[in-house]
């Protein structure tokens, strides 16, 4: 994140903190009634993001608010160490070509790291010619500015299986990432993490739509951790991949660790009550607190304070929403 954007953002939650926790007799005054109410967010973004993200990614704090300032503190923690800047370092060490029935092509290997200490929980993706040439065709659609100095690799005639061009274009595709995601719209924006994401979301949602969930949990906990470091800023769009892997291990009857996602999950909605996952996890949570012997009263509290507040619509549990996701 900017520092610029930082300071913005920890000034606006002091005052929204500030006006939460202090008690006036007095009415406000005109101005005060005119200032606009304080938003949380960690991000500034270019591209328009769909409903449910823009209600998503920022939320209003008012007088009226339930949090207390305690879970405002624990809330603002969360966000300092959200929005602290992550650095990426992609390599391409390898590839291997693939023949399959009638097509043939080469599969690129993508080692995604933190710089700046020793990462031990790198990310290893693997994809294709064809994915790099799609995610530059998309990115130019939106960002033709930032993409005007931009170079490609284009495909060859003869000899793309060569050893010399794989070579070739192992180091270009390597300069190509590293390049884009030094553009601060283009890291941000939704085509270039589902670049590098989506692929293995889609197969570990196709996993756990069709029951295998050993292996769902497998991909999900390998993919998390890169999805949260390309999302720095905005830490909620990782709450789906929590909550199913919060399913899988609820499935596969592990209730600590489903808890130990749920919490996850559920702080980074603590100010966004309207997320649709928020009712469906609250609810999860109070039967995994139940079955651990956990204290589970404050959670029943929030889930009976939201039900008076809104009007009765249709929830889905946690597990419909989770198979939901990714369905082409």
């Amino acid at each position: 994140m900017d520092q610029d954007s930082h300071c913005t953002a920890e000034r606006e939650l002091l005052e929204a903190v500030s006006r939460i926790t202090t008690s006036s007799t007095t009415n406000p005054s005109d101005e005060e009634e005119n200032q606009p109410k304080a938003e949380i967010s960690c991000q500034v973004r270019k591209e328009n993001p769909e409903k449910d993200d823009t209600q998503d990614s920022s939320a209003t704090l008012s007088p009226n608010s339930s949090m207390t300032t305690k879970e405002l503190q624990e809330y603002w923690r969360n966000e300092k160490r959200q929005c602290k800047q992550i650095k990426l370092l992609f390599e391409i060490p390898s590839t291997r070509i693939v023949e399959h029935h009638l097509s043939k092509y080469v599969m690129y290997k993508i080692i995604i790291l933190q710089t700046g200490s020793f990462d031990s929980n790198k990310s290893v993706i693997e994809r294709r010619y064809s994915d790099f040439e799609k995610l530059h065709r998309n990115l130019l659609e939106e960002f033709s500015e930032e993409m005007e100095d931009v170079t490609f690799p284009k495909k060859t005639l003869t000899g793309n299986f060569t050893e010399e061009i794989i070579n070739e274009r192992k180091l270009a595709f390597k300069d190509y990432l590293r390049l884009l995601y030094s553009m601060k719209y283009i890291r941000r924006s939704k085509k270039f993490i589902d670049f590098l994401t989506r692929p293995e979301l889609q197969e570990a949602y196709g996993c756990l739509r069709g029951g295998q969930y050993t292996k769902a949990l497998e991909i999900l906990l390998e993919v998390i951790g890169l999805q949260e470091r390309l999302t720095r800023g905005n830490p909620v769009s990782v709450v789906p991949t929590l909550c199913a892997i919060v399913v899988c291990h609820k499935d596969l009857e592990n209730p600590a660790s489903a808890f130990e996602y749920g919490e996850k999950a559920l702080s980074r909605l603590c100010v966004h009550t309207s997320h649709r996952y928020y009712i469906p996890l609250l609810e999860t949570m109070i039967t995994l607190a139940y079955e651990l012997g956990k204290d589970f009263l404050s959670l029943q509290e929030k889930l009976e304070e939201w039900k008076t507040k809104k009007d009765p619509i249709r929830i889905f549990t946690l597990k419909e929403l989770a198979v939901r996701e990714y369905v082409q």
